[in-house]
């Protein structure tokens, strides 16, 4: 089994431009994420986050303090995240599972008010219902319809 690489979350700066921009996503992955170069812009109270190995960007996802946030979440200092991807010719390297391990620490660091994240994920999307609950997250027993249909609300309390 070949040894797992280091990974560490790094906010978006422009060096990770070119390494973002080469995602590809499957067909069936772009119903349920987007790639990095759909968040060129951002909104005020947008992260964008990269999730590196040895300083190559292997994965992405926006951190939200913003309005969106309301929808899923009544506590002020939750931060939601979303548009989890990581790129296709990375998967299946454990990435996205050390990632998601490092997110509570990361967010205690980088945002020291927040203390919940909250996510949503498509009922119909298998494999990161259990990466996320496999980190930590927990359903939060409350469903939404979303763009392609039931969507899960999952949260993890930052301790």
């Amino acid at each position: 089994m070949e040894k797992l690489k280091k990974v560490e979350l790094k906010h978006f700066s422009s060096e990770y431009m070119q390494g973002l921009n080469a995602f590809v996503l499957t067909e069936e992955q772009k119903q349920f994420s987007a790639l990095p170069s759909n968040f060129e812009e951002i909104n005020e109270g947008q992260h964008r986050i990269v999730i590196l190995s040895e300083n190559t960007p292997v994965g992405f996802f926006l951190l939200n303090a913003n309005e969106r946030v309301k929808k899923y979440s009544s506590n002020r200092n939750a931060m939601l995240l979303s548009a989890l991807s990581i790129n296709h010719t990375e998967q299946g390297k454990g990435y996205a599972k050390q990632g998601m391990t490092l997110l509570a620490e990361f967010v205690k660091a980088e945002f020291p008010n927040c203390d919940e994240i909250v996510l949503v994920v498509d009922k119909a999307n298998i494999p990161a219902q259990k990466l996320y609950a496999k980190v930590g997250f927990e359903d939060t027993n409350e469903r939404l319809i979303g763009r392609i249909g039931e969507e899960i609300i999952m949260r993890q309390f930052i301790k």
